[in-house]
């Protein structure tokens, strides 16, 4: 059987992206909880209004440059730069739970891939401190999501663009999902404000395609308000 490079490379993107993937990924809101909470997102238009900004605005047009840099750490075999923006990711992240948050996919996700792919694979021996810490590999440490992300789909060879998307599109229907849960809206509303955004994933995943290394900067001062303030938030269904 012939198989088409393009069509596999789809088919791992779609897995990597998929609410089913065990990393976690429903156990957090990045804050959204409380600004639901605190009935600073109640409508269709708010939550649409709120990630728009993000989006553009936010922390996750750095945070998939990041993904990005991780890429192409791996596909040039730079390991020093990949842990470079990787103790960078972990000191940027201005709340802890979003930083604890960011290691546990991190971690998850990384694990996952040792599972599911050849064990040979050169990559292993090179960040073996990135690996989750286990009886074998008792020198692991924190690694964030995104630079998981990023080895991950540079391994499974997809290539930057489906990347930077991809890791949007999952951020973005993770917190749709929790918005879901949090006021609550109905699935299909969920799906209308997916669908009302796909331009500004496209633009965003453009900006951070072309982010240069000082230009990592954002305004997102009012989603880490949040994320500060959800942490001792007296009830909730989230952990960030």
């Amino acid at each position: 059987m012939i198989i088409n490079p393009a069509s596999l490379q789809l088919l791992r993107l779609l897995q990597i992206t998929s609410p089913a993937l065990p990393v976690g990924a429903y156990s957090y809101s990045e804050g959204l909880e409380y600004l639901c909470s605190q009935k600073i997102i109640q409508t269709e238009s708010d939550l649409c209004n709120w990630l728009r900004r993000e989006l553009q605005f936010g922390f996750i047009p750095n945070e998939t440059a990041i993904a990005l840099r991780a890429h192409q750490a791996i596909k040039s075999h730079n390991i020093s730069t990949l842990i470079y923006w990787n103790d960078w990711l972990s000191a940027t992240r201005e709340a802890e739970e979003v930083r604890l948050a960011s290691w546990q996919m991190g971690q998850s996700l990384m694990k996952l891939w040792w599972q599911l792919t050849d064990r040979q694979n050169p990559i292993y021996t090179s960040i073996h401190t990135l690996l989750p810490t286990t009886k074998d590999n008792p020198q692991g440490k924190g690694c964030n999501y995104a630079i998981a992300f990023g080895i991950v789909a540079a391994s499974l060879d997809i290539d930057s663009d489906n990347t930077s998307l991809g890791y949007i599109y999952s951020w973005l229907s993770n917190l749709v999902s929790a918005a879901v849960r949090s006021v609550p809206f109905g699935q299909t509303t969920g799906q209308q404000v997916i669908f009302q955004l796909s331009g500004d994933m496209l633009n965003s995943s453009q900006l951070s395609l072309h982010r240069l290394d000082n230009e990592l900067e954002w305004c997102g001062w009012g989603a880490s308000l949040a994320c500060a303030n959800h942490e001792t938030q007296y009830s909730r269904l989230f952990r960030s």
